[in-house]
């Protein structure tokens, strides 16, 4: 069938009979959107394809069908876009754990900011600021801790990661993107396990080498570990969540506090302080909301560590915490789930008006809807991105956003 016979009509209607009947087609891949698919059209059909390159040429097998787009697979690599390389990990072809290894270091970072920029001005209908800068760090070895996932199997159980788009496991025996103490452990856990092997396995590694597990399993490393970031520590364990880069951790923490300084400070989403203990330096009071149970008793811990006195622990959900804010104030940071801001959150946040507010993401298209709702009283002065996760579509994004003026 040709391609004219095959073009789509007019009207939602018409494209969905059109996608009902496309199986596989040839397409070719304009550019990459966020999360790190390419993006081709057919008929003018959106289809977005992963392991797809900018410049591809590529016959394609429709595997999800939408109403205004499709998802596809690759069957045949027709045309090599600029940037295509062979990806360095054997396990690339099927592992859902990294997403553009088949494009060259160097340009990756570039396609995920395009992405993300493009994501904020679609989305949020954002003018984007003239102050943009872009952060990179070693594209390899580079993870502080994983997650993995386990089954039992013959001989030995299997260790690895779900294969892309599925609940299947993906047994590894190299992970290029972990930091090498990390990666020599994970390739020789399966020797280490016995029975009753749990379906889920973290593990974390300190700036000693120190490694440590959740669940807690016989012979394998527990407790806690260090990272030291510009001179301050962090104790956390493998259950908390602490950013997994190594190289970017200063500049990340940086980034996020600047140079401001002031009476009082609001760190939501605070974890176990990555962003408080910097800002305790800045700000005679620092007050940092942490929900989660055990990220707060390392929060404490790491500011008692540190002999802060001006930092305030408050221990509940910022759904709640947010309404005890007062109006008005100078500084409000905000590092939430992937999911972003809740909707009263984002509206409670709105209400006080801080008068300066910074935003930390790692989905730009939920920063960009939070975004179009907070720009409306406020001024993005400022995006910083930066590539906490090579080799993957995620990239983190802070804006920095102030008050308008009445």
């Amino acid at each position: 069938m040709s391609d004219r016979a095959m073009m789509p009509d007019s009207g939602d209607a018409a494209r969905v009979r059109h996608l009902a009947e496309l199986d596989e087609c040839e397409i070719g891949i304009e550019k990459l959107v966020a999360g790190g698919d390419g993006m081709g059209r057919f008929g003018g059909l959106p289809i977005f394809v992963p392991c797809a390159a900018p410049g591809d040429r590529l016959r394609v097998r429709v595997v999800e069908r939408r109403r205004r787009y499709a998802r596809a697979e690759i069957l045949e690599i027709l045309v090599a876009g600029g940037g295509r390389r062979s990806p360095p990990c054997p396990h690339f072809s099927r592992c859902g754990g990294c997403d553009l290894q088949h494009l060259e270091d160097e340009i990756q970072t570039d396609l995920k900011v395009d992405a993300a920029r493009e994501t904020l001005r679609y989305i949020g209908g954002l003018s984007l600021p003239a102050t943009q800068r872009v952060l990179r760090g070693a594209p390899w070895g580079y993870r502080l801790r994983t997650q993995l996932h386990l089954e039992e199997g013959e001989g030995a159980p299997q260790v690895g990661y779900y294969e892309r788009g599925s609940h299947r496991l993906v047994a590894i025996e190299s992970c290029p993107v972990l930091a090498p103490p990390l990666e020599h452990f994970v390739v020789g856990l399966s020797g280490r396990l016995r029975d009753n092997i749990p379906s889920r396995l973290d593990v974390a590694l300190g700036d000693d080498g120190a490694l440590t597990c959740a669940p807690t399993i016989d012979d394998l490393p527990r407790g806690e570990v260090i990272s030291r970031v510009d001179g301050r520590s962090y104790v956390y364990d493998a259950r908390t969540f602490f950013q997994s880069h190594r190289d970017l951790l200063g500049d990340l923490i940086r980034t996020v506090v600047s140079a401001a300084t002031g009476t009082c400070a609001y760190d939501l989403y605070a974890g176990v302080g990555l962003f408080s203990l910097a800002l305790a330096e800045r700000y005679e009071r620092v007050v940092a909301v942490e929900g989660d149970r055990n990220a707060a008793r390392y929060l404490r811990k790491n500011t008692r560590l540190a002999r802060l006195a001006n930092i305030e622990v408050v221990g509940a959900s910022v759904e709640v915490a947010v309404k005890t804010l007062p109006a008005a104030v100078e500084r409000i940071i905000v590092d939430p789930p992937r999911a972003g801001l809740g909707f009263r959150v984002r509206s409670d946040i709105f209400d006080r008006r801080a008068r300066h507010l910074t935003y930390v993401s790692c989905h730009p298209a939920v920063l960009a809807r939070d975004l179009k709702h907070l720009c409306r009283i406020y001024t993005l002065c400022e995006l910083v991105f930066l590539d906490l996760f090579p080799q993957t579509g995620h990239i983190e994004v802070v804006a920095q956003l102030q008050l308008n003026e009445k």
